[in-house]
C-alpha cells in the first residue's frame, strides 16, 4: 500500500506539472496571416486490456484504466490536426505460475503496471476534424512489475524450473512505443480507440539480474500490447 500511494503521488506530481505546462503554451495565433492555428486541450479517461508479447512466458491479457492531458493543435486548412502530451495508465498483467518446482497446480500471478507516456499524435482527417487516423511515438517510463499478492512472491514461473515469480519484476523502465487508432466525435466530446506496442524489449533487462534461468530460454524478449478506448473532453 506504502508503494503505490508512493508511486500515485508521483503520477499526480507529474500530471499536475504538465497541465501547468499545457496551460501556458496553449493559445491562439496566426500563420503568417493567413489562417488561425486553434489550440486548446483534451482531458482523456478510459480503459486497457494489456499484454506483454513474449515467448519466454505464458501470460493472459490483463484490464486497467488510463487518463491523460493533452495540448491539442488544430489547423483548419490541412490535412493533419497535431497533439502532444502524457498519460498515465495502471494495468494488470498475469503470468502463469506454479506454488511449488512440482506442482501440477498452475495459477496466475497477477502484477500491476503503472506507466507515464508522452505523447506525440499527428491526426490525419479522415473526414474533417470529426474523424481522424492518429498515429506516433510514445516515450514510456513504467514501473516494476509489482505482485498483488504478496503469497505468491514466491511461486515458481512456467517454462522454466527456478524462476520465482519476484524474480522478474525488475523488468526495463525506460521504453519506446508506437501507437495507431481511431478518433470520432464532435468539437467538444469524441471517443477514441487506440492500439500501442512496444518498439524496445521490455524484459531486456532482466538479462542482466541474478536470476536462475535453468529450463528455459536465458534471452528474454517481450513488447507491450496495450489497447486503450475512451472518451475525450476538449476545451
Amino acid at each position: 500500500m506504502a508503494n503505490y500511494n508512493l508511486n500515485l503521488m508521483k503520477y499526480n506530481r507529474i500530471f499536475l506539472l504538465v497541465a501547468l505546462t499545457l496551460c501556458f503554451v496553449t493559445k491562439s495565433f496566426s500563420q503568417k496571416g493567413n489562417y488561425d492555428i486553434v489550440n486548446g486541450i483534451g482531458i482523456f479517461g478510459g480503459i486497457t486490456k494489456i499484454d506483454i508479447k513474449t515467448d519466454n512466458f505464458i501470460t493472459t491479457e490483463g484490464d486497467g484504466f488510463v487518463g491523460s492531458l493533452t495540448a491539442t493543435v488544430e489547423i483548419p486548412h490541412r490535412w493533419y490536426n497535431m497533439s502532444y502530451g502524457m498519460q498515465l495508465s495502471e494495468s494488470t498483467i498475469s503470468i502463469l505460475g506454479r506454488p511449488t518446482t512440482s506442482s501440477a497446480t498452475n495459477e496466475f500471478v497477477d502484477y500491476k503496471l503503472f506507466a507515464a507516456q508522452l505523447t506525440l499524435m499527428g491526426h490525419i482527417k479522415l473526414a474533417g476534424p470529426y474523424v481522424t487516423l492518429d498515429v506516433g511515438p510514445m516515450l514510456q517510463y513504467n514501473s516494476r512489475l509489482e505482485i498483488e499478492d504478496k503469497n505468491q512472491e514466491g511461486y515458481f514461473i512456467n517454462n522454466y524450473d527456478n524462476l520465482t515469480a519476484e524474480d522478474i519484476s525488475n523488468i526495463s523502465q525506460f521504453n519506446l512505443n508506437g501507437a495507431v487508432g481511431i478518433t470520432a466525435g464532435f468539437k467538444f466530446l469524441k471517443l477514441r480507440a487506440h492500439y500501442i506496442y512496444g518498439a524496445t524489449n521490455i524484459l531486456k533487462k532482466l538479462e542482466s539480474e541474478d536470476i536462475d534461468a535453468s529450463g528455459g530460454d536465458s534471452r528474454f524478449k517481450g513488447n507491450i500490447s496495450m489497447f486503450v478506448f475512451g472518451a475525450m473532453l476538449s476545451f
